[in-house]
């Protein structure tokens, strides 16, 4: 954890469902010194849910520092929850391609054996191409393929495999009429993955959210990180100067 630069706040970022948080990297680079930055991480062999993954990220946030929370994709829900019930110095609340209920009706058929089968094949090379192209789609570079089955290989099949079925049942739209911080939503314009009506759901019941359309895959933070951390940039220091920290 980086000291932040006089005057900006901190950002905190809660990674996809791969969950190692490498692939936040170009991201990172394009935010520069415009604040400091921390990037939670989840464990790759162990199989959490949702509930124990927001235990093990609330223990991580920041104590006596002002910050933003920011939650991609699989993520979302848990920086919900987390703003529902902020701890002391939470600003701000920022989803990036997320969902506050399960995105899609077609996952729900992915189960059991299924579900467990198809999660196998995300390590074989057979299924990089499909996964790049929902992911990426016509932003795929050598250098984002790469990052991304970096990160895939880092994480067991049963990891993955309970982290989709907590997608499949989450539902977290009524801790939304709790969430008292101002709020962004980042949104790709060419999200294969999470349909724009996610959004428009969170934005029913917050209605002060901010959704902002961007040009960009699923991997909207990875595809397009220098317009991702101009608007995250504004959004922050829309909200002031940060406190100083409780010695």
């Amino acid at each position: 954890m980086t000291a932040a630069p006089a005057g900006l706040i901190r950002l905190v970022l809660l990674p996809g469902m791969d969950g190692t948080g490498e692939l936040f990297e170009p991201l990172t680079q394009a935010m520069g010194r415009r604040g400091a930055i921390d990037v939670v991480r989840y464990p790759g062999t162990e199989p959490l849910g949702y509930a124990e993954l927001e235990r093990l990220v609330r223990a991580q946030l920041p104590a006596g520092q002002p910050f933003v929370l920011l939650g991609e994709s699989f993520s979302g829900p848990l920086a919900i929850s987390i703003a529902a019930a902020p701890p002391p110095g939470m600003r701000g609340l920022i989803l990036c391609c997320s969902f506050a209920r399960s995105p899609a009706p077609g996952l729900a058929l992915l189960r059991g054996g299924l579900l467990e089968l198809w999660m196998r094949f995300l390590h074989s090379g057979l299924m990089r191409a499909p996964m790049r192209r929902m992911l990426l789609g016509r932003f795929a570079t050598p250098r984002l393929s790469a990052l991304l089955q970096a990160s895939l290989q880092q994480v067991s099949t049963a990891v993955m495999t309970r982290r989709m079925k907590e997608v499949q049942r989450v539902n977290v739209v009524d801790k939304l009429a709790q969430v008292r911080v101002p709020a962004m939503y980042l949104q790709a314009m060419e999200d294969r993955i999470v349909p724009a009506h996610a959004a428009r759901t969170i934005q029913r019941v917050l209605p002060g959210l901010r959704i902002v359309r961007l040009e960009g895959p699923h991997g909207l933070l990875q595809a397009a990180p220098i317009a991702a951390a101009q608007a995250i940039d504004n959004f922050c220091r829309e909200l002031g100067s940060p406190e100083p920290a409780t010695p």
